[in-house]
């Protein structure tokens, strides 16, 4: 895949961890001129240091920042952080979309344990229906140019794990979701992606560290920190781009950090 095109760039969760890394990895491989780079997240003056890490970089580029609370956004509030961020759909030759950010949920609770119906709908509005609805304006959008779908996935997507119930759950949702998105999007200009970046060491690994009820997962997140073998943001995203540079994945793939990148 070439990324030195006229590119819009949309990633959430980009305040900090993976979301920061692929935004400044992703900015320093567009065409700088008349590319946007929009960055979602819950912190503003997070942002605002992601977007000055990048126009350091490239200060060619045009950076927009927008503090959003996922837990109540609405598809509405996406059409105007859209609209508010781009000159025309027509000026862009890719739009790319990496719906990145998440929360981990309540560790602490077996899933036989999980009940509350209000905090459910909060965390599933966070984590799924957010993502589904900034996806829709995102497609209306941009309709007639080539795009890049990425969910930020997880092994937690397709294989269950003690004390992460509520995790794995709205994972698997969401994997589902753009598998479907992809079978019924047949055009060879839409890539969809669902790209799992392995166990990396970020404020969510410490918290399932902290909180997780399973003695045995507390122990493997220590051990891994501990050893030093936990990915940093920055390995997980340059396998990323390997993924993009090699494209031998099939729209709507699941594709694990671990997996072979053949060239």
């Amino acid at each position: 895949m070439d990324l030195k095109q006229k590119t819009y760039l949309l990633v959430t969760g980009a305040s900090r961890g993976i979301g920061r890394e692929f935004a400044q990895q992703l900015s320093q491989r567009i065409e700088a001129l008349g590319s946007v780079v929009v960055l979602l997240g819950r912190s503003q003056p997070l942002l605002e240091e992601t977007k000055d890490t990048i126009l350091k970089q490239n200060p060619e580029l045009s950076v927009h920042t927008f503090a959003l609370e996922l837990a109540t956004a609405k598809a509405e509030d996406f059409a105007r952080i859209l609209k508010d961020s781009q000159v025309s759909s027509g000026d862009f030759q890719r739009a790319i979309v990496i719906h990145n950010a998440g929360t981990v949920g309540d560790t602490s609770k077996r899933a036989r344990e999980i009940g509350d119906t209000e905090y459910l709908q909060e965390y599933f509005h966070t984590n799924v229906s957010s993502a589904i609805a900034l996806n829709c304006e995102f497609m209306r959008t941009f309709a007639g140019i080539p795009k890049l779908v990425v969910n930020l996935s997880t092994l937690a997507a397709i294989a269950p794990i003690s004390s992460m119930a509520h995790y794995c759950t709205v994972k698997a949702a969401r994997e589902m979701y753009f598998r479907v998105l992809a079978t019924e999007e047949t055009a060879p200009d839409t890539l969809v992606l669902n790209y799992a970046p392995g166990m990396i060491d970020t404020q969510m690994t410490v918290q399932v560290q902290r909180e997780a009820h399973d003695p045995a997962v507390v122990a493997m997140f220590r051990e891994q920190r501990e050893s030093k073998t936990m990915l940093t943001t920055a390995q997980t995203t340059q396998r990323f781009l390997q993924v993009l540079a090699a494209q031998r994945f099939q729209s709507g793939d699941h594709v694990d950090y671990r997996d072979p990148v053949e060239t």
